[in-house]
């Protein structure tokens, strides 16, 4: 007999109907990032666009399609295992543009420095910068630069924004999503956000975990060439891959199954998060994509992830079910079942 979905321990908390001030955890991408967003944003600058709340804006004009997309990397430290800011700002940003099905055309990049920065520290994630725009094969095209007092802006707050075409053939978007269709995942999740903790609050703690961050235009532009049958993608950032299921499930309407046994995650991984007390599906990616594809092409597609570097451990980690209830399940290795929400706040700040 299979068990019922679990409601009681899986909840989450009422969003608030009102706030006077922004709380740290505004910015973790769960919950309470919706409801700012929702009651302080949308009704503000709500349009077709900006309302369909994808990882890139599209813009259509003459017959083409441009995807805009803008984010800022406030991560502290500056530099963690496997990563800094400045791959972490290039990454970020090259892999929105191609999630939404664009090629990056170029890049912009905003830097504040806090007075009193080493210069070497700057030159340090420039060329950070730089070699990661070489990687995903993208140009700074353009940026500003403002300083600001002594002790602000933790050192360096960084901005990038991000231009791409889309070809006219792509159209990824959550309502194409159907009954059968399979989820898929790149590799290892929650490395990103854990090593970064780790380094933070840990640094005594010696650990093989490194970020994870990439840009994966490369690996996504062979996948959508590839396959045609994608329906959409997503990259699980803040949230992890539990905010990106739950969104999917709600922005498509239909009942979004995962299975535990088939999340790829490294035993490091999970015992860094059990010391650090979070649930792995909760951490931020930055080098992993989630992808919905037709069952019939599921083999296809983790070919083409597997044949890049970054997705050898591309597997199918769940499906899409005919209940139009608009909610995410996870079917747990035990054989239990609970409901899958994005995180209420922010348990892991200042990792991106």
């Amino acid at each position: 007999m299979t068990p019922p979905i679990s409601h009681v321990n899986n909840a989450a908390a009422p969003l608030p109907a009102h706030f006077e001030r922004i709380a740290l955890a505004h910015g973790g991408g769960g919950q309470l990032t919706d409801a700012l967003i929702a009651q302080a944003m949308l009704p503000r600058l709500n349009n077709p666009i900006l309302a369909e709340r994808l990882d890139a804006g599209l813009l259509e004009r003459n017959g083409e399609s441009l995807a805009l997309t803008i984010d800022s990397y406030v991560v502290q430290p500056l530099f963690f295992p496997g990563g800094d800011i400045g791959r972490l700002a290039v990454s970020g940003t090259v892999n929105d543009l191609a999630v939404c099905g664009a090629e990056p055309l170029g890049l912009a990049l905003s830097i504040i420095l806090a007075e009193g920065l080493e210069r070497k520290v700057l030159e340090r994630v420039l060329d950070s910068i730089a070699a990661t725009a070489r990687e995903a094969g993208v140009q700074v095209i353009t940026g500003d630069t403002k300083v600001v007092g002594r002790g602000h802006a933790d050192g360096m707050y960084l901005t990038t924004a991000g231009i791409g075409c889309v070809p006219g053939s792509r159209n990824l978007h959550p309502r194409q999503v159907a009954p059968g269709d399979v989820l898929i995942i790149n590799g290892n999740i929650g490395e990103h956000g854990l090593a970064v903790m780790l380094e933070r609050d840990m640094p005594e703690v010696k650990s093989v975990l490194c970020s994870d961050a990439a840009p994966l235009n490369g690996m996504i532009g062979d996948v959508l060439r590839e396959v045609p049958g994608i329906k959409f993608m997503r990259d699980p950032t803040r949230g992890g891959l539990a905010g990106a299921a739950a969104d999917l499930a709600a922005q498509c309407g239909r009942h979004v199954v995962l299975q535990e046994s088939h999340i790829p995650i490294r035993p490091e991984a999970r015992h860094a998060a059990d010391m650090l007390g979070l649930d792995p599906l909760d951490v931020a990616n930055e080098g992993k994509v989630l992808l919905v594809v037709r069952p019939e092409e599921a083999e296809i597609a983790l070919a083409a992830l597997r044949s890049h570097s970054q997705g050898r451990g591309a597997c199918v980690i769940g499906h899409v079910d005919a209940a139009s209830d608009g909610i995410c399940e996870l079917h747990t290795t035990i054989g239990g079942r609970r409901i899958v929400q994005k995180p209420y706040g922010e348990q892991l700040p200042r990792i991106c």
